[in-house]
């Protein structure tokens, strides 16, 4: 009979244990899984002073490697969207060229000759009047000039064909040192719809990175609250292994006692099972302190600080706020903010855009072009005379498609499907978004009442323990019954913590789907790390 009653004492605590242990020590090794990879805290750790999260929130977003991350792939679609802007600009270019030849550039002309045929010219007869000065007669003469008559008679002139000789000439074309320089622009004006799609394009990535900026920020804040009321609840199941411990080594010393000096009701295997529970207890304690040190550490790594940085939260105990939101408010709103919905929209813009971009190929080029030159040579002969070393040029350049093998075809009809694609998966996203918010409220609503159970039976259990204890101290109950007690009370107050905790992770969990926590912080906090354009990320898309 002894020894069955000693079994069945040893069976149930150790089931009690078991089970307190457990809630104990599983309700806060998830909250460390971020800080697996650092080291534990020891004599170079720095302790932070108790922070409030509206501060760590603050820090966060000051230190956080993640947001300087993100704001660089919003500056790299920026810097993409004014790249498309840039077509619609003139292109102006301006190049120049130093040019030495080995040798002065010639042109050889061969040696050529042509045939003149026999010709015959007749001179008809008549007569001339010849000026002759009257000094050529002799130096008696007086001054002055003679008209002399003079006839001449009719002739005819015959010449035979002959054949004419040019030898090779040698054309020097410019010297051998030139110098180049040409400004030349080309402005598009009509391409079909392309820019304007590469810019829909452009414009549909700048806002799918700003939106995956805003999730960031939304990710960031989220893993802060859970990990900074993660580390409330460490505080408070060691505070509660502690409690737990300090009441069974009270009642262990009792129970010394009165197997010594009591009536014979209490037998040392009753001691010995209390020893067990004690100093299995106190394992578990020491993994508690554990998981607290860790869960500070992973706290303040997510804030953004060195690894030997310890934050301690300033909240004493989990709040407990019951969440009266409406359901359906909360899916129209999440069309509205979420980072996930306007990534979707801005998916579509940017696929239409590029739907547009691809039936540009049908349609022709039109541009216009200009160019000014300039030639700097010594020669001034051969090709680089004055009029060709100076000059300028404007012309407009037509370019069109006439057979590309169905290219620009199948070019379209593959955008075109990329567009329903996404369009297809925005039903699904809208359903699923639908469906994650609705397990969040549900979630929420049932730990509302759980909360309010665990509450209800931690009473109870208090109760219990403290007359089983007052019982026991008057033999009137078994020594099992008060190890089950205390272990029991233990078990409920670790349910009714991790129960507030839950709540607490389920309304992160909300903003964090429907996409409004961001603006709510900007707005409570005057930091300009913390500043955020919401003209950029604010989003109109079609509410379903």
């Amino acid at each position: 009979m002894i020894l069955w009653k000693a079994a069945r004492l040893f069976t149930t605590s150790s089931v009690a244990l078991a089970l307190c242990v457990g809630i104990l020590a599983t309700s806060t090794v998830g909250l460390t899984a971020e800080a697996e990879n650092m080291t534990e805290t020891g004599k170079g750790a720095k302790l932070a002073k108790g922070m409030t999260l509206d501060e760590c929130l603050t820090t966060a977003m000051e230190n956080s490697h993640r947001r300087p991350a993100s704001n660089f792939a919003v500056a790299m679609a920026e810097a993409q969207h004014r790249q498309a802007l840039a077509g619609y600009w003139p292109q102006v270019n301006l190049k120049g060229a130093f040019m030495r030849l080995d040798e002065p550039p010639n042109f050889l002309f061969p040696a050529s000759s042509f045939n003149v045929p026999a010709q015959s010219f007749s001179i008809p007869g008549g007569t001339m009047s010849v000026t002759i000065p009257a000094n050529a007669f002799g130096p008696g003469f007086p001054p002055g000039n003679i008209q002399l008559p003079i006839a001449f008679p009719g002739q005819t002139i015959n010449t035979p064909p002959q054949k004419l000789k040019i030898p090779a000439q040698d054309v020097k074309l410019m010297d051998r040192d030139s110098f180049m320089a040409s400004v030349n622009a080309t402005w598009l004006l009509y391409d079909g719809g392309m820019r304007k799609g590469l810019r829909e394009q452009a414009g549909g990535g700048l806002e799918i990175a700003r939106q995956d900026a805003r999730r960031t920020d939304l990710e960031i804040i989220d893993s802060v609250k859970r990990l900074y009321y993660g580390a409330v609840l460490a505080r408070q199941l060691h505070q509660v292994g502690r409690d737990t411990l300090a009441r069974m080594e009270a009642t262990l010393s009792l129970t010394e006692t009165m197997y010594k000096e009591g009536s014979g009701r209490v037998m040392k295997t009753d001691y010995l099972d209390n020893k067990v529970m004690v100093e299995s207890l106190r394992s578990a304690v020491a993994l508690l302190d554990k998981n607290e040190e860790m869960a500070r550490a992973a706290l303040a790594n997510t804030m953004g600080m060195e690894w030997r940085t310890s934050v301690k939260p300033a909240d004493r105990e989990l709040p407990f706020a019951p969440y009266s939101g409406d359901l359906d408010r909360l899916v129209s709103t999440a069309y509205e903010f979420s980072p996930d919905w306007a990534t979707v929209e801005a998916g579509i813009r940017a696929a239409e855009g590029a739907v547009r971009t691809a039936r540009s190929g049908y349609h022709p080029r039109v541009a216009l072009t200009g160019e000014v030159h300039t030639l700097w040579n010594d020669y001034n002969a051969g090709m680089v005379t004055a009029r060709n070393k100076h000059g300028w040029s404007v012309g407009v350049g037509v370019e069109m498609a006439v057979f590309d093998g169905f290219l620009t075809r199948n070019k379209v009809k593959e955008t075109r499907a990329r567009v329903d694609k996404i369009k297809e998966e925005r039903f699904l996203l809208q359903e699923g978004i639908g469906l994650q918010i609705k397990d969040i409220f549900l979630g929420l609503s049932a730990a509302q009442k759980s909360h309010q159970a665990t509450l209800d039976a931690l009473k109870a259990a208090e109760e219990n323990r403290d007359l089983n204890i007052r019982a026991y101290q008057n033999e009137l109950v078994e020594t099992e019954k008060v190890i089950r007690a205390q272990l029991i009370e233990a078990l409920m107050s670790a349910q009714h913590y991790k129960t507030r905790y839950d709540h607490i992770a389920l309304q992160s969990q909300l903003s964090l789907v429907v996409g409004t926590e961001v603006t709510k912080q900007i707005e409570k906090t005057a930091s300009g790390a913390m500043y955020y354009e919401l003209e950029h990320s604010s989003v109109s898309p079609d509410k379903p």
